[in-house]
């Protein structure tokens, strides 16, 4: 047992944060995200029974965001400009910013990424974490930081 570790943070996913190094990043994935042919060289966690945002929240109390050298280390998929998808807004995106902000960061360290662009970006994360988000666009990647 350890002390400060929020409880939806498993034993395995407690180890690949660990793992991670600065400049690395990871995917917090909706329901719907296929890890294994988006992520496939990610170590892929289950924490069904979570939100993206509540993810987003409990990782933040133990890993730092790369505000550093990243503008935006906190990224939310938007639909791409050609879907035809016009989203202004969304409360999955606004959650996590909420959860970024209750942990310390400015809102604008979070920014929007077409789709298209955050599925080639995440074939490079290290981590991906599959929760059980099931509104639309809730997948996110964060980039880690360092303390």
């Amino acid at each position: 047992m350890l002390k400060g570790i929020p409880e939806i943070i498993g034993s395995d996913l407690l180890k690949a944060l660990a793992d991670m190094g600065h400049g690395d990043i990871l995917v917090v994935a909706d329901h719907f995200y296929p890890p294994y042919s988006k992520s496939p060289n990610a170590v892929s966690v289950q924490a069904k029974g979570n939100t993206a945002p509540e993810m987003i929240d409990a990782i933040l109390k133990l890993m730092p965001l790369d505000v550093e050298y990243c503008k935006t280390p906190l990224e939310y998929m938007v639909p791409d400009t050609d879907a035809g998808i016009t989203m202004e807004q969304c409360d999955t995106w606004d959650e996590a910013i909420a959860a970024a902000e209750e942990n310390g960061y400015k809102a604008n360290c979070a920014g929007p990424i077409e789709r298209t662009k955050f599925y080639e970006k995440a074939g490079r994360a290290v981590l991906t974490i599959c929760t059980s988000e099931t509104r639309p666009y809730g997948c996110f990647i964060l980039q880690k930081g360092v303390m």
